[in-house]
């Protein structure tokens, strides 16, 4: 079987972890140093690299290169080639335990971990132990960890990995070191997908690897596994032809529909509306698409500056049609009514059989005569 594409193309360094500059720092410095803490936090959004900063930070706990080599030591880095960094990375490493809190949530659980934390390493410096999902713990279960974490075995480092760390016991993360993993720029998953395709000699149009990189969400994970569901349509794949896969329109459209709008052309947003609708495209995603794209284009013009912010999501293109249409705004009053009827349409949208009929509504009440 072929290894999924988010598999193959996993980071093996900390400086391989892109959009996360200021965690990779810290954890590079307590490497150099020899100075990693016996507990971490990561906590962030999906598929930004919690999970695989966790199995770095162990290969480099463990990492037998280091411990020989003070030169390669002061890297901050894993050496990848030596046996507890390739046990590592193939999944094998008796040391190494990982747990999903999801499905081992129960106290018992806990006391096996530590139980088995107790035990030395069998072959390693230090035992890991990567507790996923953690906020999944019961109250019961996230006590006896605490214990465990106040008074932890010195060959023992724990790892907590969550995208909801404001479920934890504040006990637990005051006994922790603390990384939030931020949400991942468009433009940096967008370069990585570029590299994948180059890689793997792949032919995807920009524009559709542009959408690819925007449904992700800032999650590097969705992104590979999004690209890796387009590929199998075949090399040569199309804008079209990923909008039919993903059910969501592409910026192209959305910033269309948005000049009808703002120009004020009431027909020609209805007539393209029906033809966005009859190809069978998600709405209610049009629809928050849009209200994004329309705060852009507000954003921008009370304030130049964000300009900056906005090149982390968007291509120098897309930017200047986003100026273009900013500058079609004579009133910004009423490009906040707009935007205003949006959100109103968008919430009705989500629990309405017709979901075409809100959106309707919202741009005949804002663009009638």
């Amino acid at each position: 079987m072929a290894l999924a594409i988010y598999r193959k193309y996993r980071p093996r360094l900390l400086s391989e972890l892109i959009g996360q500059d200021l965690t990779v720092e810290i954890l590079k410095n307590a490497a150099k140093e020899d100075k990693l803490s016996h507990a971490y936090l990561f906590y962030g959004p999906r598929g930004t690299g919690k999970t695989t900063a966790a199995r770095i930070v162990a290969k480099i706990a463990n990492c037998e290169t280091r411990a020989s080599d003070p030169k390669f030591r002061s890297l901050g880095e894993p050496c990848n080639k030596c046996r507890p960094c390739r046990e590592i990375d193939e999944g094998r490493a008796l040391d190494v335990i990982e747990i999903d809190a999801a499905s081992n949530r129960g106290i018992d659980e806990i006391r096996n971990l530590k139980e088995g934390a107790r035990l030395s390493p069998s072959s390693y410096r230090y035992k890991v132990f990567i507790i996923d999902e953690a906020h999944q713990l019961t109250k019961e279960a996230a006590n006896a960890l605490l214990k465990t974490l106040e008074e932890p075995p010195p060959h023992a480092i724990f790892i907590l990995a969550t995208t909801e760390a404001d479920k934890l016991l504040p006990t637990i993360t005051s006994r922790t070191q603390r990384f939030n993993f931020k949400r991942v720029p468009t433009q940096a998953i967008l370069k990585k997908l570029n590299l994948i395709i180059r890689d793997e000699k792949l032919e995807v149009d920009g524009a559709a690897l542009e959408l690819i990189a925007a449904s992700a969400d800032g999650s590097f994970r969705d992104a590979e596994s999004l690209l890796e569901q387009v590929v199998s349509m075949g090399n040569g794949t199309t804008l079209d032809s990923v909008e039919r896969l993903l059910g969501k329109v592409g910026l192209v459209r959305t910033s269309t529909l948005a000049g009808h709008i703002l120009s004020g052309n009431l027909e020609s947003a209805l007539s393209y509306l029906a033809d966005i609708n009859e190809a069978g495209f998600n709405l209610v995603q049009l629809t928050r698409d849009l209200i994004h794209y329309l705060r852009r284009v507000l954003s921008l013009r009370f304030d130049p500056r964000l300009e900056e912010v906005f090149r982390r999501e968007l291509t120098s293109e897309e930017i200047a049609v986003i100026k273009k249409h900013g500058a079609m705004v004579k009133d910004d009053i009423k490009l906040i009514s707009i935007i205003r009827s949006l959100i109103r349409a968008y919430s009705e949208m989500r629990y309405s059989p017709f979901a075409i009929v809100p959106l309707e509504v919202a741009i005949i009440e804002n663009l009638k005569k």
